[in-house]
């Protein structure tokens, strides 16, 4: 059974607690990217992403915390490709834990 979070509850697993996994979702769905702690973790290169879903943020290629959200809203063609390519890249690496609801 795949499991469902708010915004808010995601938040909950962005690696400051070392008892839980890390999770980022890619357009809604929840990746467990706990194995690239490295990336996601606390110091990590990626950290801002982690325990939110930074869909428009993958695909403007920002870690500007305004971009940081689920919103592709005015996204060009080029950067929802990018996003794509970026999902892809998640999917070959991170098994899908379930989704982000409202």
């Amino acid at each position: 059974m795949a499991m469902e979070l708010t915004p808010q509850q995601l938040k909950q697993f962005d690696g400051s607690d070392p008892s839980k996994p890390i999770y980022v979702a890619v357009k809604g769905r929840i990746f467990d990217v706990t194995a690239g702690k490295s990336f996601y973790g606390p110091g990590g290169a990626y950290v801002m992403f982690a325990g939110k879903d930074a869909s428009r943020a993958l695909a403007k290629m920002s870690k500007n915390d305004d971009d940081i959200t689920a919103s592709l809203d005015g996204l060009s063609d080029k950067e929802i490709g990018v996003l794509n390519d970026w999902e892809k890249k998640f999917e070959a690496k991170y098994p899908v834990i379930g989704r982000v609801v409202s």
